[in-house]
């Protein structure tokens, strides 16, 4: 039992289907803990979110930002509804809150076509889709939050913040990710996406990106811009490998890069920093379907299983890594050999379903 490294995971599941697919995930990652041993994992689980905030005023509480400061790592389902909103009109988002809290200036968005998964390009390379997105999460146009101007009722101002320090540290990640991932077979490039023909912020931006560059020169480099990048992503989405942008254009894109490979149940995400991290996945909380069963709880399953790979590598913990892989591929084959279908995969597989499959999998 003295091997056994231990890990406290604050559990936030959200509003909406956050609550349905964080408890197939967790389900999931039990099954993985207990199949590879070598750690354990600790839930301390907290309210947060927009139901919280309409019975009590606040989404999210000191008790529960102090839990979440004081955990390895914080697991998070969808938050906000769109009929909770503050005064000034925005919705309820403590994942944003988490950002600016902990300063997690990565949002890494693994975009993967899964054999046998929904994919939207005919074309057979689609199928070869297998990038990255990391989107700055704390600055660019997401700084204005809380702070935007509305003026006489006449004009609205929401402004741009790019600074060099975030700058470096997001560009650094990138190079290193694109290291790494050329490690195991991948092309090992960097594409920087901008608007740096238009504005300042954007021009300093990619001048960064330039320096940064120059001290990762084994690492192959690419600049568009974000209405390029766009277009590209339905041209050749199999030519990228990860990509880097400002806050607001990697909000946008990452949902466009999700419905390459089968839309947003199929799209996790991890917020890094340089000590905390917030693993969730990147869609919403779809009241629609919210306590039907339907929901896709694979990109929160994946979500949870980036966790247990950053856990890994940043604590030396190789079954942490080891689980995260058994995750992966169990709900690689899942879906490849066809035991599970989505509903918004075209099928009639719900929450359930995909946990149980993937549990057997682990299993063996």
């Amino acid at each position: 039992m003295n091997n056994v490294k231990e890990f406290r995971i604050a559990v936030l599941p959200g509003d909406g289907i956050g609550v349905e697919v964080m408890a197939a995930a967790q389900e999931v990652l039990a099954a993985a803990q207990a199949k590879v041993g070598g750690f354990r994992l600790v839930n301390d689980s907290h309210d947060a979110g927009a139901n919280l905030y309409r019975e009590i005023g606040t989404a999210m509480t000191e008790e529960t930002l102090r839990a979440a400061e004081a955990a390895d790592a914080i697991l998070l389902g969808a938050c906000g509804l769109p009929d909770v909103r503050y005064p000034d009109g925005t919705e309820i988002a403590p994942q944003v809150d988490l950002r600016f809290h902990f300063g997690l200036y990565a949002g890494v968005r693994p975009v993967k076509a899964l054999p046998g998964g929904p994919l939207a390009l005919a074309d057979p390379r689609a199928a070869g889709i297998d990038f990255v997105l990391i989107r700055e999460s704390t600055e660019g146009l997401f700084a204005a939050r809380g702070k935007g101007q509305v003026i006489d009722d006449r004009e609205a101002r929401d402004t741009m913040v790019i600074t060099r320090p975030t700058s470096e540290k997001l560009f650094d990640f990138a190079f290193q990710l694109a290291a790494r991932r050329r490690a195991g077979g991948s092309a090992g490039k960097v594409t920087l996406i901008d608007k740096a023909n238009i504005f300042a912020s954007m021009a300093f931006f990619r001048k960064v990106f330039d320096e940064r560059a120059a001290a990762h020169p084994e690492v192959a480099t690419e600049r568009l811009y974000v209405d390029a990048a766009a277009l590209d992503f339905v041209r050749r989405p199999w030519e990228f490998d990860v990509l880097v942008t400002e806050n607001m254009f990697g909000d946008i894109l990452s949902d466009l890069a999700a419905g390459l490979v089968g839309g947003m149940g199929f799209a996790p995400s991890g917020d890094i920093g340089d000590d905390n991290a917030v693993f969730q996945p990147a869609h919403g909380t779809a009241p629609d379907i919210a306590g039907q069963g339907k929901a896709n709880p694979t990109a929160m399953i994946q979500s949870a299983a980036m966790m247990l790979d950053w856990l890994g590598h940043r604590h030396d913990i190789a079954a942490c890594i080891e689980a995260a892989q058994l995750i992966d591929e169990a709900m690689v084959e899942a879906i490849a050999k066809g035991r599970v279908r989505t509903y918004d995969a075209g099928g009639s597989d719900g929450t359930a379903a995909v946990s149980k499959a993937v549990i057997e999998l682990i299993n063996g």
